[in-house]
């Protein structure tokens, strides 16, 4: 065992986490303790939280050596941020200065914020320590009290739930035991939304179109008058998403974990940010990048109301990971990818009034100022919407209907039933896919075999229409999820009239 003792913790990268070494040295000569390896001001702040818990857990703290204390956070070269290394920095210290008995450190991980009088405070990130743990093959994962419920949704560990640093001691000493805390069960479960199709008075193309959206994970855009139910549609889309499985819930609950919102629902989120949001808060990033909101609707559903509102940079900015389901941060020493994979749900007026083409309703805007509105939207953007949609009022009629609550039900049957349909495909071609929004450009022949006239009638359409390679891919894949629903194995020509119906906003 070396000389210098070391203690396995983590640092976060992202969503993901990575190992950190700390070590502790003492050498004779005047009283300092230093804090090296790249780290912040929180961890340096470390020093101060250190020498005070050891006092109150009855140790002889730092501060009262007259001795050279250097702690070494390793590899050097990575920036070490927040307070989760004040437990490892304290026991460290406590074997280098032999106030503890050395215990076997190779399986062991810790982490966790001390406070001033000892007791451990709950961090951000736990579950993705927790996966590091068993990534690294270790057996015991030492967490705050307050993270263990979290920690224990892996269950290959022993997760060892710590109140207080001298409990702890006591513990690797081999006095009092901590018992492990039990394992935390989960169920994916269907997402429970405030709004139900049932509940939408009219509008049966757009309820075919959320079919088809949540069918195949496909992006959908509304556009229509005040009040005409944009806001309603999007929001019923999640109670038509199937659950997650239990890898899509671990993948959500990582960034919510890592983001410092333990995500408490097993069910897919749904995120709707207001239009006033800046471009961190919505894509992620800052001094140290965190998620942003595209990142906490990972595998749910991202819901921009009044599209045209939202700052340019933030429209923009979602091009790549609508496109590719990550969002690329870069900095100067290094890239940090975050998970996006969402259903990305817009509602918008057609301009600044909202009547414009409203059959009942003049509008009042000048023909410039529709023009300057609509722009707010980029052609990029919109080729990335699959589903494209004009809302119209809903007549009076309708309104009075009654709903029927077994209709939801069998949307979500339907839907369940076409992503069964996906995801054995994609097994059997090898893919480690989910939904047919996420089939590239390489597996769009293979994955998608048109029939001898719906080849011809797709053949028109492109040379009599100004679709871009992009659209003409997504057009294929929106293709694919209508034949699914039918349960067709190849794509009639009614399935890409529709597809290419849902897509002649864009076209125009």
């Amino acid at each position: 065992m070396s000389s210098v003792p070391r203690i396995i913790s983590a640092e976060l990268d992202g969503i993901s986490a990575e190992p950190v070494h700390v070590e502790a040295d003492l050498q004779v000569g005047l009283h300092s303790f230093s804090i090296v390896g790249l780290a912040d001001k929180a961890v340096s702040e470390a020093k101060d939280r250190v020498n005070s818990a050891l006092k109150h857990a009855g140790a002889k703290p730092p501060n009262r050596e007259n001795r050279r204390i250097t702690v070494n956070l390793a590899p050097a070269d990575v920036k070490k941020a927040g307070s989760r290394f004040d437990v490892p920095i304290a026991l460290s210290y406590l074997i280098a200065s032999g106030q503890m008995k050395r215990f076997d450190t190779a399986r062991k991980l810790f982490v966790g914020e001390l406070s001033l009088d000892g007791e451990l405070r709950p961090i951000q990130g736990v579950l993705p320590i927790a996966l590091l743990a068993r990534r690294l093959g270790l057996d015991e994962l030492y967490v705050p009290e307050g993270n263990a419920r979290e920690a224990a949704l892996i269950h290959e560990l022993s997760v060892i739930p710590v109140r207080r640093l001298k409990e702890l001691v006591e513990h690797l000493e081999g006095g009092v035991r901590i018992p492990a805390a039990p394992k935390t069960d989960f169920a994916p479960d269907h997402t429970e939304s405030r709004i139900s199709v049932s509940d939408i008075k009219g509008q049966e193309n757009a309820k075919r179109a959320l079919l088809v959206a949540a069918s195949g994970g496909h992006n959908i855009l509304f556009s229509g008058p005040p009040g005409s139910g944009k806001t309603m549609l999007a929001e019923a889309l999640t109670a038509l998403l199937p659950p997650p499985d239990k890898e899509e819930l671990l993948e959500i609950m990582s960034v919510w974990s890592a983001a410092g919102e333990p995500y408490t629902r097993h069910a897919r989120p749904f995120r709707a940010p207001h239009h006033s949001a800046s471009n961190v808060a919505i894509l992620g990033g800052g001094t140290n990048p965190h998620p942003g909101e595209i990142s906490l609707a990972h595998r749910g559903v991202l819901f921009l109301d009044e599209l045209p509102e939202f700052h340019r940079d933030v429209l923009e900015g979602l091009r790549q990971p609508l496109e590719s389901g990550e969002m690329h941060i870069s900095r100067s020493k290094k890239t940090i990818v975050l998970p996006a994979r969402f259903t990305f749900a817009a509602a918008m007026n057609p301009c600044p009034c909202g009547y414009f083409g409203d059959a009942e309703r003049e509008c009042v805007c000048t023909a410039y100022d529709v023009f300057r509105y609509q722009k707010k939207i980029s052609g990029p953007l919109l080729d990335r919407i699959d589903l494209q949609l004009h809302v119209p009022r809903v007549p009076f009629e309708s309104l009075r209907e009654k709903g029927d609550p077994a209709s939801e039900r069998k949307l979500r049957e339907r839907v369940r039933y076409s992503r069964e349909i996906q995801r054995d495909r994609f097994r059997k071609a090898g893919l480690a896919m989910r939904t047919n929004a996420e089939i590239g450009p390489k597996e769009v022949e293979s994955l998608i075999p048109l029939e001898g006239d719906a080849e011809g009638f797709l053949k028109r359409i492109i040379e009599k229409s100004f679709v871009s390679p992009r659209g003409y891919h997504r057009l294929l894949k929106v293709s694919r999820t209508i034949a699914d629903l039918d349960g067709s194995e190849k794509i009639k020509t009614p399935h890409i009239a529709e597809a290419f119906h849902y897509r002649l906003k864009a076209e125009n």
